[in-house]
């Protein structure tokens, strides 16, 4: 069950540990770690300011769908999970699980996010007899891309021994222009996490096998770096939410912090919801409800309702906090945005980081 007041706060993130959630989690903090799980980080700054304590034990989870059981269950006081990519768009499985078709993550709310760079590597066994690799990775134009981007960097080493790579599906399109410069055809396989997929390459015994992970996940499973910084932008980041059950009255972001400190930070809401697709204009009537209490939309997202074919739950944020009172414009959008559709649900209000 979660922690009782007072004791170390379980956080429960996508592992194995080096996993880019992982790291989310630690650099999202700034005091000491009590990790009894976590002794192999390399000695990553821990720090859990986010989660206002001053110790906490890291959990790490199989998939995202744990992360969400432990929250529901209170298995864990927090958990960590990966919303989008700068570059490649949402995790559409975390999306899948916000959606709750079967109604499981009922008490499962958003109380903070926490931003990550992203830089990839490939990594996996470098042969002894392996050459400086002197191709200048160009691409082959086609129909759908006749000018394909040039990928940012070049393999440390010769590639030719490479006959299968493993990473998440995020990390695959983050890093395409490499890929397909210098990895075209080359078999993918999915993996829960980067770091998941690092394990998996470190326990091949052909030596041929390498995976798309950080330089922290090679390290810490014993491989080479066959190439650093693969991502197609160097910007590349994620932004992770941090979830909690069930906040309490008025404790909208993480920290219990006081709610005069926040009244000039700007804040992000997250709802969902559900419209009639047979009455025209049930969308943009929808829609409406956050211009006529100006409120500015940050990102819409879709996922199919797997109800019925092409109908689909509309994920929305946007800039403001639902107020505890009752008041206020977000308040009175929630309230009206409820009759404009079939069915509306709030998943948290927290601090916006990237306004800071």
């Amino acid at each position: 069950m979660g922690s009782p007041e007072g004791s170390i706060k379980v956080v429960a993130y996508l592992g194995p540990p080096s996993s880019y959630t992982h790291q989310a989690s630690l650099n999202n903090s700034s005091m000491e770690l009590n990790r009894p799980r976590e002794t192999d980080c390399l000695g990553l700054q821990a720090a859990l300011e986010e989660f206002g304590e001053d110790t906490c034990l890291l959990d790490p989870q199989v998939s995202i769908q744990d992360i969400f059981t432990a929250i529901q269950s209170s298995a864990a006081d927090y958990g960590v999970v990966p919303f989008e990519n700068s570059t490649n768009g949402s995790v559409v499985y975390t999306l899948d699980l916000f959606a709750d078709r079967q109604y499981e993550y009922t008490n499962v709310y958003v109380c903070g996010e926490a931003f990550l760079d992203v830089h990839h590597c490939l990594v996996g066994h470098e042969s002894s007899s392996a050459e400086k690799l002197e191709s200048p990775g160009d691409i082959t134009p086609t129909t759908d891309h006749p000018s394909p981007s040039r990928p940012r960097v070049k393999p440390l080493t010769n590639l030719h021994s490479v006959t299968r790579i493993y990473s998440h599906p995020q990390a695959f399109g983050q890093c395409e222009a490499f890929l397909s410069s210098y990895l075209k055809g080359i078999e993918r396989q999915e993996a829960s996490s980067t770091a998941k997929a690092a394990e998996i390459v470190s326990t091949d015994s052909t030596k041929t096998f390498a995976a798309i992970s950080s330089k922290l996940a090679a390290q810490m499973n014993d491989l080479d770096v066959l190439a650093e910084g693969i991502e197609d932008r160097d910007d590349n980041a994620t932004r992770f939410f941090i979830l909690r059950r069930d906040p309490a009255p008025g404790d909208y972001g993480a920290n219990d912090v006081q709610q005069h400190k926040d009244e000039q930070r700007k804040w992000k809401t997250l709802v969902a919801f559900t419209i009639n697709h047979k009455v025209p204009g049930a969308l943009a009537d929808a829609l409406m409800v956050f211009k006529t209490h100006a409120l500015n939309l940050t990102s819409i997202n879709s996922r199919p309702s797997r109800i019925v074919q092409w109908h689909y739950i509309f994920f929305v944020e946007f800039e403001g906090k639902r107020e505890v009172n009752g008041a206020g414009g977000v308040n009175s959008a929630l309230e009206e945005l409820q009759a404009a559709t079939e069915g509306c649900r709030w998943y948290g209000s927290w601090i916006d980081k990237a306004s800071r």
